[in-house]
């Protein structure tokens, strides 16, 4: 069998399952930047800017990693985008079960610090589970569920999150809370409140448009919007199969 291998690279017949699997792939699946290197990545669980408050197990580098098909799509949700000087922002892709288990522990550790409030004002964070805003079985471990916003390309987006700033919780007007480099949908990524539900009605207008922007866009691409975070989309295939390997660097 290895000879075959051998043979097949040298003489470039490796198929494309067994090329992403020689990048430590599973053969489905396929780093995003290159499907589509402009979709803008800020993958906030590979560092400290994200409700834990530090990386969270699996995620050995910021890389969006996706089902291809899932992948083909957003580069089509991307060209659409383009055309109005707008861009997807990924926030979350492919998440390893190991990050899932991380954030169950997390949630039972029974500390809440102030930083961690930002992201879940009005609730104890040992209620996430059971109010639906965090799950033990993630759809996002198959590949096939993604978290992401847009980007007004046109406007400043300089803002940086500082990890020693004191910034207001989630729901707060987008000025006070912790910049995302985005537009204000309302609230930041990660807000466990009925405000970022994605039809709230304690949204302004302008809020709403963009909501139902990205909504729309991602539907057109066969993307299903989870209702009770406006940054979350799922393909019907994410009920398949949970996987756990890490996230590694692109080659």
């Amino acid at each position: 069998m290895k000879i075959v291998v051998i043979l097949a690279a040298v003489a470039g017949l490796v198929s494309p399952v067994l090329a992403q699997g020689l990048q430590g792939l599973p053969g489905d699946f396929a780093f995003l930047r290159d499907i589509d290197p402009t979709i803008i990545q800020d993958i906030r669980y590979a560092g400290a800017n994200n409700f834990m408050g530090r990386p969270i197990a699996g995620y050995d580098a910021a890389e969006c990693v996706v089902k291809r098909d899932v992948g083909l799509r957003l580069k089509a949700v991307q060209r659409e985008l383009a055309r109005q000087r707008l861009s997807l922002k990924m926030f979350d892709c492919y998440r390893p079960a190991r990050a899932v288990a991380d954030m169950v522990a997390w949630s039972r550790n029974g500390k809440e610090t102030a930083a961690e409030r930002r992201y879940n004002p009005a609730f104890a964070k040992a209620d996430l589970f059971r109010l639906g805003y965090i799950a033990t079985h993630s759809g996002h471990s198959t590949g096939a569920a993604v978290d992401l916003t847009l980007v007004d390309l046109g406007a400043d987006n300089s803002r940086k999150f500082d990890p020693a700033k004191d910034y207001a919780d989630c729901t707060a007007p987008v000025a006070a809370r912790a910049p995302e480099g985005s537009v204000d949908m309302g609230t930041g990524y990660d807000c466990s409140d009925v405000k970022a539900h994605t039809t709230a009605g304690s949204i302004t207008p302008a809020q709403r448009r963009w909501r139902s922007m990205l909504v729309a866009a991602m539907a057109r691409q066969g993307f299903v919007n989870y209702s009770k975070e406006w940054w979350h989309f799922s393909r019907p295939e994410a009920g398949g199969t949970a996987y756990d390997f890490p996230i590694s660097r692109a080659r």
